[in-house]
Parts: C-alpha cells; sequence; structure tokens
C-alpha cells in the first residue's frame, strides 16, 4: 500500500469516525459527509494516474456533481430545520414525525 492510498483510506475512516461521533449539530454531519465525498473524488481523480491509463474517466466528475447535489440538499435541509425547530441540534428531531 502506498502512502497515496493510506492518506486516501485514512481521510475516508475519520470522516467516517467524525460522523460516528459527533453527531450533535446537523452542521458537522454535513461536513463529515462532504470530506467522504472530496476524499472519494480525489481518489478517483487520482486512479487513471495510478493505474496508467491514457483516457481519463469521467467516474470522478459524476462524483464530484453528486457531491455538489448532496451539498446543496444538506444547506437546504439545515436551513429548513433551523427555521422550523430553531436550532440544528440532532437530538432535537424526531423522524416519525411529520
Amino acid at each position: 500500500m502506498t502512502y497515496l492510498h493510506l492518506s486516501f483510506y485514512s481521510a475516508f475512516a475519520l470522516s467516517g469516525l467524525g460522523l460516528a461521533f459527533h453527531r450533535t449539530h446537523l452542521i458537522s454531519a454535513l461536513l463529515c459527509l462532504e470530506s467522504m465525498m472530496l476524499s472519494m473524488y480525489v481518489a478517483l481523480a487520482m486512479w487513471p494516474i495510478q493505474t496508467q491509463t491514457s483516457s481519463p474517466t469521467l467516474l470522478s466528475i459524476i462524483m464530484l456533481t453528486f457531491s455538489a447535489c448532496e451539498a446543496g440538499t444538506g444547506l437546504a435541509l439545515l436551513v429548513a430545520s433551523t427555521r422550523t425547530h430553531g436550532t440544528d441540534h440532532l437530538h432535537n428531531f424526531n423522524l416519525l414525525q411529520c
């Protein structure tokens, strides 16, 4: 395993651990999800270089598009929940309530 792979794996794992342990605010959960997507994007962008292929893959651009959509949706949910509940604490949300 090269140092490049180790850094991508550790960035993804640290983001997952941050998502698992720091679930106080919605913005911190969104930041952890965004860092997971960013580490996956960088890994997919570096993949053609590591395999020495001449054609670039479109998969990294698609991943970046989904990441931007996820960030926009997350921020919209953050604004909506802050307006209705007055805070972004995750323990105030009840998923069973409409």
